[in-house]
């Protein structure tokens, strides 16, 4: 068993974040909220430097098997730790303009971080239920960061009492696993799992993946998802739809894989109807909405279901195909969301999809941006939400979960429907007024045009270091 210091050591990049929160709360409870841009831009530089650190790292096991170190972590908390930086950086400009500039932003971001990595590294139930409450209440927090705002202040409510009911089914279902399992550690659980796996466990199986399903919004479990994403202040929901989602779906692998690695039959049909539950809610949902944070909450449902199916194939090639569409969908909805920071008029920011009728008349490279990155979220080749959805339906496929595979194809083409809707919109229909929309601000347009440029065509280029890296990470999951 490794000493406290390996352990640490191990643990680096979660114990400077957790330093590092704490350094900077005093940095702003002494200089107030005019510390705010100061807080923002070393919270940035924290994040950066803890994704250095879990990639520099060690490998290895720590806290008597309840943290691991391995490739597939390092991967996740590096992707997770970055993006959160960028919500970082759209966040200050935002809370600039909204005149509501308070140092707790950040703090609480580079908080959820630390619970995400946690999460990204759980070897055991207890470490799981840890980094899962301390991301959750931070972004409880963050969802109605907007206190002057009614329906900011109603998402977070309603966020808290579900993830409350969600966090309930976790415990039920962790605490059934470890009354007919006798251990919390998911390598002793898959030694009980393989011998007998009886009814008991199977429950707390079932109980586990819908708490769990909850924290991905996947349906029937997200029903919190459009209303959050409606109501929460639009940089703290692009936060919502990135980096929580990934140390969640690492979470959800890394459970089943490790935990009931031997129950794959059990586990997979179940993740197989969440899939195609929220293909059918995700694409259909989606074609009435009128708001597009609600529009994008219905496609990240649908997203999620493409994603899962990656971890149900339970392959390696699975496990990739899982991370290279959680890659690319999460610099797809940066830059999404990016845009749409940069949209206002009138110092109202534009919230209705009918609202960007005619956006190529006075923000022509914006619409352009706007268009690639629709192209790619819907999945058209070579953009590269096409890549992602490339890998997850042939990781599928080569499972022989092919029907599973088509159904998701057949999903993808409805939803494609909204998508072609806003780009008719922009490039077709004339403006519902003649008011100009605002300057865009520098931080949103850059970091919105940036992503579209991944999107495409520098994807081409991205996914030959893409590729390997999300192999090697798939490859060593375990070797801690």
């Amino acid at each position: 068993m490794p000493d406290l210091s390996s352990a640490l050591h191990l643990a680096a990049s979660e114990v400077t974040l957790a330093v590092g929160a704490l350094v900077l709360l005093m940095v702003g409870a002494f200089m107030g909220d005019k510390s705010a841009r100061l807080v923002s831009i070393l919270s940035v530089l924290l994040l950066i430097a803890a994704s250095v650190i879990s990639i520099v790292g060690p490998w290895g096991v720590a806290f008597n098997g309840a943290y691991v170190a391995d490739p597939l972590a390092i991967y996740a908390k590096s992707l997770i730790y970055l993006s959160a930086a960028v919500a970082v950086v759209l966040g200050d400009g935002w809370m600039k303009r909204t005149r509501i500039a308070k140092f707790e932003y950040p703090v609480l971001i580079v908080l959820a971080s630390a619970g995400m990595g946690m999460m990204a590294s759980s070897g055991d139930l207890i470490s799981m239920y840890v980094g899962i409450e301390l991301h959750s209440l931070a972004l409880y927090v963050l969802a109605a960061f907007h206190r002057n705002d009614v329906k900011a202040s109603e998402a977070g409510l309603k966020y808290f009492v579900l993830g409350a009911l969600s966090s309930g089914l976790l415990l039920y279902g962790a605490s059934l696993i470890y009354g007919f399992a006798g251990s919390m550690r998911f390598e002793d659980i898959a030694a009980v799992a393989a011998d007998n796996p009886g009814p008991g466990l199977v429950f707390g199986l079932v109980f586990l993946i819908c708490g769990l399903a909850f924290k991905v919004s996947a349906a029937p479990f997200h029903m919190w998802t459009p209303d959050v994403y409606e109501g929460a202040p639009t940089p703290v929901v692009a936060l919502f739809a990135t980096a929580p989602k990934v140390a969640a779906m690492v979470l959800i692998a890394r459970a089943l894989e490790n935990g009931f690695g031997d129950a794959h039959a059990q586990w997979s049909q179940v993740l197989i109807a969440i899939s195609l539950i929220s293909f059918i809610v995700g694409a259909f949902g989606g074609l009435a909405q009128k708001d597009i944070q609600r529009l994008l909450a219905y496609s990240s449902i649908a997203n999620i279901g493409y994603a899962l199916l990656g971890i149900a194939a339970g392959t390696a090639e699975g496990l990739q195909a899982m991370l290279m569409f959680m890659t690319l969908y999460v610099i797809d909805q940066l830059g999404f969301f990016a845009i749409l920071l940069s949209l206002s008029k009138s110092g109202r920011p534009i919230r209705r999809i009918a609202d960007l009728a005619g956006l190529k008349k006075d923000r022509p490279l914006t619409a352009v941006a706007l268009t690639i990155l629709s192209l790619s979220v819907l999945g058209m080749p070579p953009f590269s939400g096409f890549w992602g959805k490339y890998y997850v339906f042939g990781a599928a496929a080569d499972a022989g979960l092919w029907p599973v595979a088509a159904a998701g194809l057949v999903a993808s083409v409805v939803a494609a429907f909204y998508y072609l809707r806003i780009i008719k919109l922009m490039w077709f229909d004339a403006p519902v007024d003649d008011i100009a929309t605002d300057a865009a601000p520098v931080e949103a347009k850059w970091i919105g045009w940036a992503c579209a440029a991944f999107a495409f065509p520098l994807v081409i280029v991205g996914l030959t270091w893409l590729e390997p890296l999300t192999k090697a990470a798939s490859a060593g999951f375990g070797n801690g």
